[in-house]
């Protein structure tokens, strides 16, 4: 049996103390989970220069202690790996560091994405946005004013997508604004959140957040990112449920990671333990080509092997879209399931 790491987490509701709880120090991380720092994983301290390692201590609590290759440890631990200068990996692989105000990124005819906060409760590894001048599109009151005008000038907007870093890293009171000025402006029907933390930190629902959403009268999804089932424990369950009374569409998606989920059977253990919290998967992005994580890469083919096996595995409805997204292009691009002839 697994051994889980027992910390005293704060009280469930405090997500700003779990939040300020976090450890930034490889080897503080590995001595906790009992983890012994190899001449590889002491050589991969130092790409916390590159970009900080981040992890809350509520996170932490769910790994295997003395795993090295504990699938919630391999998305936040320091490697030396990302040193690596890969042949097709850039610092923007999507093309997002042209807002066209700060904080406002209009990639899509009817949706634009709104990059609330820079700043996450957990760093991941593998993060597309790693490189991101969040400095040049600060999520305060002043930006996000020129952004509410910029989407008030474009009537072919109907969905506002919070983003970030991540969205809920905003307090409660701050949201409430935002989502009152959303409320205002005509053709905006949608808002959506993507946002890690209501599996990082579960807390981070709290019953005024889920109140004001209840009330609003923009039709409300969250989109979670979760890789693995292991994540998932009772307190995020209870917060799914609260967002469900509320009135909120639960969504996830997850990104394919060499290491991490790489195989069907993980896969279909994580769509039955969102579907039994009430979320539906939604896309599988295969790894976004940042550069400092090409060793999380599955490649295409091998990609599309693992979801032909996962279809055989859960129903239908509990198989995520597998999807790349491409810079510059008018929508994500879907990954076919067929078999490419040699």
């Amino acid at each position: 049996m697994a051994h889980i790491v027992t910390l005293n987490p704060p009280h469930r509701e405090d997500w700003l103390t779990q939040l300020a709880d976090v450890i930034t120090d490889p080897d503080e991380l590995l001595h906790i989970l009992n983890v012994a720092a190899d001449e590889e994983l002491l050589a991969g301290r130092e790409a916390r220069r590159l970009f900080a390692l981040r992890v809350p201590r509520a996170f932490v609590a769910r790994m295997e202690k003395g795993n090295p290759n504990d699938p919630l440890l391999r998305q936040i631990l320091t490697a030396k790996q990302e040193f690596v200068a890969a042949p097709g990996f850039t610092t923007d692989p999507l093309e997002e560091q042209h807002s066209v105000v700060p904080g406002l990124l209009h990639k899509y005819r009817n949706r634009a994405l709104l990059l609330v906060k820079g700043g996450c409760a957990v760093n991941c590894r593998y993060c597309f946005r790693r490189h991101f001048p969040y400095a040049d599109n600060q999520g305060n009151k002043r930006n996000w004013q020129t952004a509410l005008n910029y989407i008030s000038e474009h009537p072919e907007l109907d969905e506002i997508i919070f983003s970030g870093g991540d969205p809920l890293m905003a307090k409660d009171n701050e949201l409430d604004w935002l989502i009152s000025e959303l409320e205002g402006i005509p053709h905006i029907k949608r808002l959506r959140i993507h946002s890690r933390l209501p599996i990082v930190i579960p807390a981070r629902i709290t019953d005024v957040l889920a109140a004001r959403i209840a009330r609003s009268s923009l039709q409300v999804l969250l989109v979670n990112h979760i890789n693995h089932a292991q994540e998932i424990g009772d307190d995020f369950r209870s917060a799914m449920a609260k967002l469900r009374q509320a009135g909120v569409t639960l969504l996830n998606q997850s990104v394919l990671l060499r290491g991490v989920n790489d195989s069907a059977q993980t896969l279909a253990d994580l769509s039955n333990a969102l579907f039994d919290a009430g979320v539906m998967p939604y896309y599988l992005h295969v790894l976004d080509r940042v550069q400092g994580a090409a060793h999380f890469m599955v490649e295409d083919e091998e990609a599309r092997a693992i979801m032909r096996e996962l279809l055989t595995l859960v129903s239908g409805y509990m198989v995520p879209k597998l999807a790349r997204e491409i810079g510059g292009e008018p929508s994500k691009t879907p990954l076919d399931l067929q078999l490419r002839q040699k």
